[in-house]
Formats: structure tokens, sequence, C-alpha cells
């Protein structure tokens, strides 16, 4: 409103209205979400008594423009356990900023969301790796060039100078592996590299990011896990090799490769986190009480 002396409300304020409006939509109080990328949206159907909230309804949500990111927001129920699952994200190359990117990790974080599982899209650097395989992330290299908590610190989400020595939860991970290992597959184990995109890599830039370390390169999840281990939310991260990284891989890479590989994975994931999801919550839970 012109002239108006109102203070401009801050990322936690803003944050806090966007909670508050998720909980008036409905009576579930998740402790944990889910986070699906490109092709892996169809997870959000295993839930029952879904109640779906399109970003666009949310406060200072933004919407995703990339193909195989609906922007949706659906809570509801996995064997009993309150879940949150967000049907797409937004990536540094729509041209959105860290602190528009992981907006809705703040949000969810402030209504409560303890535990964050991200997946996404991932090509594979590991010449090991297969197509449709899935990975567990063990540790991340951000190569974006940005971060979300630069600026003026908020104390009430977290300290301004936060450990990240194990951004993904190695508890959580052996969680998973067991999952998996009920599911008659093998989780391995790799270091993601984030990217800004949206070009896909150069050979040289794969054989460079193999050099530093890198098994998976992907342009989403660094920024959301930096945020979300700012406010203390512990992290499970899951990439589904969509396709093998440039110079191991003789075709061209497309987007059309990734979404279709996603979409034959998607029966794996759920399977997968359905076996974790309830010890995750089990875990929680008894951590809470103590």
């Amino acid at each position: 409103m012109p002239g108006s002396n109102q203070p401009t409300p801050t990322l936690y304020d803003r944050a806090g209205e966007a909670a508050a409006f998720i909980a008036s939509r409905t009576p579930l109080q998740p402790t944990i979400a889910v986070v699906l990328g490109s092709g892996l949206g169809g997870f959000a159907s295993q839930l029952d008594d879904p109640v779906a909230i399109p970003f666009s309804d949310i406060p200072h949500f933004a919407q995703p423009t990339a193909i195989g990111h609906m922007g949706r927001l659906v809570i509801g129920t996995l064997e009993g356990v309150p879940v949150a699952v967000m049907q797409g994200r937004l990536h540094a190359y729509e041209g959105y900023s860290g602190e528009e990117i992981t907006f809705p990790v703040r949000a969810l974080g402030r209504f409560g969301i303890r535990t964050l599982i991200l997946t996404n899209a991932a090509g594979g650097i590991r010449e090991s790796y297969e197509q449709g395989q899935l990975v567990l992330i063990s540790d991340h290299i951000n190569l974006t060039g940005r971060s979300p908590v630069i600026g003026p610190n908020d104390d009430r989400f977290g300290l301004r100078f936060f450990d990240m020595s194990e951004a993904y939860s190695l508890d959580l991970r052996r969680i998973a592996q067991a999952a998996a290992l009920e599911e008659d597959f093998v989780l391995d184990e790799g270091v993601y590299l984030g990217v800004l995109g949206p070009s896909f890599e150069t050979p040289a830039e794969i054989r460079a990011f193999r050099t530093l370390g890198a098994d998976l390169v992907g342009m989403s999840t660094v920024q959301e896990t930096i945020a979300a281990r700012h406010m203390g939310i512990e992290v499970l991260g899951i990439s589904c090799v969509t396709n093998m990284a440039a110079g191991i891989q003789i075709e061209p890479l497309n987007h059309l490769e990734v979404l279709e590989t996603g979409k034959r994975v998607e029966a794996r994931l759920a399977r997968l986190l359905t076996r974790a999801v309830p010890t995750i919550a089990r875990r929680t839970t008894g951590a809470q009480s103590k």
C-alpha cells in the first residue's frame, strides 16, 4: 500500500504465513517431507486421504516452470504416517534466487517438518552406475556459485555459521539402506555435485567433476539441503541416475530421457519410501520424546 509505514515482512514471517496457510488446509501435522525430482512426481499418489495444494495458492510460493515439476504440495498419510510431499521444486536455472528456491523448505520447517527427503534426477559420473539406479547422496559439492543463506542472518532460523560435516544424515542413510534390502535391492552411495544449468555438462566438465570426487551431477538439491541444515532439519538425499553423464553416454543428452527414466523408477522409489518412512517417523517421535 503506497505510503504505508508497515515494515516489510521478514523471510521468517513470510515462511510463517505460508506455514499457517498450509496448516489451515489439513488437520495433519507431518514431521517428514519429501521433495520429488524430475519425472518422480507420481509418488504422491501413494498417500492416503491426500489434500493437494497448488503452489500458486500458498502465500509467497513461486511456481515451477520446468517440465516434470507439477508444483503442488500434497499432504496425506503413508502407512499411517503423516507426510508432506512436494510434487516439483524450483531451480536456479529458471531464474529464481536462492531464497525463492528454498522458501518451501523454510515454510515446511515452520510448519513442523524435522526430516526432509530430497529426491532428484542426476547424471551418473561413476561408470559403475546404471541408468535407472537409485543412489543415496552421502555428501555434496556446491558448484552453483550460490548459497541460500547469504545476507543478514535471522537467528530464529539458525546460526550464522553452521556445521555441514554430515549434511546428509548417516542414520537416515542406514534406514534407507535397510529398507532397500527388504525390497531386494542394494543402495550405493555417492557424492552429488550441484551445477547451475540448464545446459547439460560438457565431457571436459565431467572429467573435472570426477577428479573433484563427484559421482553424480545435477541442477538441484544442494541449496535445499543447505537451508534445511541451517534450520536443523535432517536430510536424506536420493538420486535417480536418469542418464550417464557426457563423455560416458555416447548418445546426446536430453531432458525427455530424464523424464522417461524417472517414470520407470517411480515404483521402486515408492516401495523404498513406503518401507523407510515409518521407521524414520518412529525415530523422530522417539527423539522428540526424550
